[in-house]
């Protein structure tokens, strides 16, 4: 009932909306009228959109379960042609607590490998960073209390691989050791707040309402050089405030390197525990004495044990 309540209100209010802003801990955030007419605690609201982990939480979910996963890549050329691809479907296998991979299917093209089937492209090395297990792997929870992602000690592709999880379980939060813009990365700091605009809504997600929290530019800041976050749009459970789907795109030109780079990041539940179900990568990026990579890739999990 309360459910149908919100539905009609959001319906209703649409026709007339006006946005409201207001102002939590000394920054602006802008508040969808449906919000405010239905006195939701927007405060607790958006000091756990601040601090949330349950994006990263899901990805450490994958490291206690077993699934299945196509994955889908491609290396493209400047015209658009693919050069190399790599479409395979794998399962991981996890008992006790260890877990390995078995390919099911593999197709490859173009020199998507070396001779000693090395990857050839960075690209697909952090995808299988991310998503692949070579050998038995022992030992690892889905514990994020405490857990904090650092590039400390790290050199090289590991450092690298690193940064990119970084960025890609913690959109929005500094990441240190990526030159120009490492503190340009952190949405929530005093000089982001002047940079970007911040709205809270309610929309229907998937037959339900959510919480949807944009993250954009402000008109007179969109080619400023101190913005690299082009949106970041996340969906959150009402109820526990899960996170439920983030699309986001970054972009930046620097002296040594380039990038434009966007994801679509999309959960599903299995076992009251938060999972990805599909992973959209479009990419395109330069570094210095590195080839220029253009990639797309999909990941899409299913099939998931305990």
């Amino acid at each position: 009932m309360r459910y149908c309540l919100l539905l009609f209100c959001l319906i209703t209010i649409r026709s007339f909306a006006q946005d409201t802003a207001v102002v939590v801990d000394e920054h602006r955030f802008t508040l969808s009228e449906v919000v405010v007419r239905n006195n939701f605690d927007y405060r607790a609201v958006l000091a756990r959109i601040k601090e949330d982990t349950t994006f990263y939480k899901a990805f450490r979910n994958l490291r206690v379960l077993g699934f299945t996963s196509y994955n889908d890549i491609k290396m493209m050329d400047k015209k658009g042609a693919v050069n190399a691809s790599l479409f395979s479907k794998t399962r991981q296998n996890h008992n006790g607590d260890c877990r390995t991979m078995d390919i099911l299917e593999e197709t490859v093209t173009g020199d998507f490998y070396d001779s000693k089937s090395r990857y050839n492209y960075m690209t697909p090395e952090l995808y299988a960073g991310l998503f692949f297990t070579k050998g038995t792997i022992c030992g690892e929870n889905n514990i994020v209390q405490g857990r904090n992602l650092t590039v400390s000690n790290k050199k090289g592709m590991d450092k690298h691989k690193e940064q990119l999880k970084m960025l890609f379980f913690n959109p929005g939060k500094k990441i240190s050791g990526i030159p120009f813009i490492g503190d340009k990365l952190d949405l929530y700091d005093e000089t982001a707040h002047k940079l970007y605009e911040y709205k809270l809504d309610v929309v229907e997600f998937h037959g339900a309402l959510s919480y949807v929290f944009s993250i954009i530019p402000k008109v007179e800041s969109e080619k400023s050089d101190k913005v690299v976050v082009d949106q970041m749009v996340t969906w959150f459970d009402m109820k526990t405030l899960e996170v439920q789907a983030r699309n986001y795109s970054l972009s930046y030109k620097a002296g040594v390197y380039d990038f434009d780079v966007s994801m679509e990041v999309e959960m599903t539940k299995f076992n009251e525990l938060s999972v990805p179900k599909i992973l959209r990568y479009k990419g395109n990026w330069d570094v210095i004495f590195k080839k220029r990579e253009r990639a797309l890739f999909t990941a899409t999990l299913f099939d998931f044990k305990k």
